[in-house]
């Protein structure tokens, strides 16, 4: 009876870690895939996706990652406009895309090169709310985010209509590991519910 009563509780044990080092893995590989096609320049407008402004309008160290990146894009292909896309968090004095666009113009970019997504406060929301503000006949954009996030943003984008190509920012190691175990299951509900 003993014996039974271990195999009752060992089977859906080794059912459950097998199906998380699946989904770990499956996930693994999304993550990775998602730092393709890298953008060449071919994109008339980047969608640059915003991140965390700490108290005194100072980018996150992850937001600062993707401005250092959408900058040196920026500088090599100057024909490419820019959408800044972040609201303002509940916990944020301004909006991402104005420290975003603050930046920008502080580094030498033309103003006529951003627009301004100032509404969002969710990836799905960044894609959507830019889409808004660019010509309809636009069908292919470049993303610019970190590189755990590209996969992402490139589903969402693809739910809209949008072909894309992708510019990877770093991702700071402080949060490196939190960041890419909760995008694991952000990329799920992504692959599942659209959004």
């Amino acid at each position: 009876m003993k014996k039974k009563m271990r195999w009752i509780v060992l089977i859906p044990l080794v059912v459950i870690v097998s199906s998380g080092i699946g989904i770990w893995v499956l996930t693994s590989n999304w993550l990775e895939s998602g730092q393709n096609p890298k953008a060449d320049g071919t994109n008339q407008y980047a969608i640059v996706l915003g991140a965390k402004v700490k108290k005194g309008n100072i980018p996150s160290l992850s937001l600062q990652y993707r401005l250092d990146t959408a900058l040196a894009y920026a500088q090599k292909y100057p024909h490419v406009k820019f959408v800044l896309s972040g609201g303002q968090g509940h916990d944020e004095d301004i909006e991402e895309a104005v420290v975003m666009r603050d930046f920008l113009l502080e580094n030498g970019i033309d103003e006529s090169r951003l627009i301004l997504e100032n509404k969002s406060t969710s990836t799905y929301e960044n894609l959507l709310l830019s889409q808004e503000l660019l010509p309809s006949d636009i069908d292919s954009v470049t993303l610019i985010t970190s590189d755990y996030h590209l996969q992402r943003a490139k589903i969402l984008a693809s739910k809209l209509g949008w072909e894309s190509d992708v510019v990877a920012a770093k991702t700071p190691k402080v949060v490196e590991f939190k960041v890419r175990t909760r995008e694991r299951a952000a990329l799920l509900k992504a692959y599942i519910l659209g959004n």
